[in-house]
């Protein structure tokens, strides 16, 4: 079964090629550094840490996942996920068990590296949390060495009354390429929140996409840092297929240096996706004349009894705040990084993981002080 699935992802793939930046969904990012690399096939180190009754966690190769594996993350317009499916060598399956309260994370960690030269990895991920199941889930990437490109893609199925809390942190190594698909399928009144937290990487692409059932409630948080030349896209999508679900999303970034950032936020509310609740914020902090940010919220409502509300704000650190902080005896070094992480901590407290939160603390600051030095 999987090898069909490759077939065809690799014969779709030889059909649609990279895209360029003359694809709309594209547009503000060049996958050239990419496209001109010789990748070498590097297989990421992927690793599961928990062990708890109501979850099983196995290679795909040695799983039942027919009726999941690549029917949800598509690969007929996506490249990277064609790319993906057709070279993926194997991945992980976590399966949680109908009615299951996992009390503990789930962790799945990811790390990839340069062999001495570019190397190219396609980590797979399939999640599916059974009706009434409730548990958090942690995927980590990471990575060590100098040119390398990860390229992972995770399905998450959550079914009906499911509860679930999904963290992704990206912190790459400075040379490294990383674009990632997490498509997202919520059955009936299943709640589900989703934190993106990337900080690494020298080109970055993140696609986050959720389908909502009715009665579901969709959470989308991100936190995006970038320094020096790095460039970092955040494509999300929320396509409201049903009635009465509600969506919630706000994405924050901060950029330094001569770094550049897309935000594009879609939100689709389908003809019979009445009494659907939708609000899309992304906001950002420029702190350089160098830095670039795009940010395109999009609506696109089909229904007529709804309540949808999108915006997008960039700015710079308030001079008053930072006057009013230097006459308490801070200096402006440490003015300027309260104010910066003030602006972060939005999203930080919204980490409901304690060890995670500490660790997000952490490198909110290391990547302030980073831009000092």
């Amino acid at each position: 079964m999987i090898e069909r699935i490759r077939e065809e992802a690799r014969q779709r793939f030889s059909e649609l090629g990279l895209p360029t930046t003359h694809n709309e969904e594209w547009r503000f990012t060049s996958v050239a550094p990419i496209a001109r690399t010789q990748f070498a096939p590097a297989p990421a180190g992927i690793a599961s840490s928990t062990r708890q009754p109501g979850v099983q966690i196995t290679r795909l190769s040695e799983a039942p996942v027919e009726q999941y594996l690549a029917r949800y993350a598509s690969f007929q317009d996506n490249a990277f996920v064609a790319m993906n499916t057709a070279n993926f060598e194997d991945g992980v399956f976590v399966h949680i068990a109908k009615g299951a309260v996992i009390e503990e994370p789930i962790e799945i960690a990811v790390e990839s590296f340069a062999n001495g030269h570019p190397t190219v990895s396609h980590p797979r991920v399939l999640i599916v949390a059974e009706p009434d199941s409730q548990a958090t889930i942690i995927e980590s990437y990471r990575g060590r060495g100098g040119t390398y490109f990860t390229n992972p893609v995770t399905e998450l199925v959550a079914g009906d009354h499911a509860v679930v809390d999904h963290y992704r942190l990206q912190t790459e190594a400075d040379h490294a390429f990383h674009v990632s698909t997490l498509q997202i399928q919520l059955g009936r009144d299943t709640n589900f929140r989703s934190h993106a937290l990337a900080f690494g990487g020298a080109l970055v692409r993140n696609d986050v996409n959720a389908v909502l059932s009715q009665g579901a409630e969709c959470t989308l948080n991100g936190l995006y840092l970038v320094n020096g030349a790095q460039h970092i896209d955040n494509h999300t999508s929320i396509d409201h297929a049903q009635p009465h679900a509600a969506s919630h999303e706000l994405y924050k970034g901060i950029l330094e240096g001569h770094s550049s950032a897309v935000f594009n936020g879609k939100i689709f509310v389908r003809k019979d996706a009445q009494k659907t609740d939708a609000k899309q914020t992304n906001k950002n902090l420029v702190l350089s004349e160098d830095a670039v940010i795009n940010t395109k919220p999009e609506l696109q409502i089909l229904a007529d009894d709804v309540r949808c509300t999108h915006g997008a704000t960039i700015g710079q650190l308030d001079p008053e705040g930072i006057f009013y902080l230097q006459s308490r005896g801070i200096g402006l070094a440490d003015a300027r990084d309260l104010l910066i992480y003030a602006f972060a901590r939005d999203i930080v407290d919204r980490v409901k993981v304690a060890s995670l939160r500490d660790r997000l603390e952490k490198l909110v600051l290391e990547k302030l002080h980073g831009t000092r030095s």
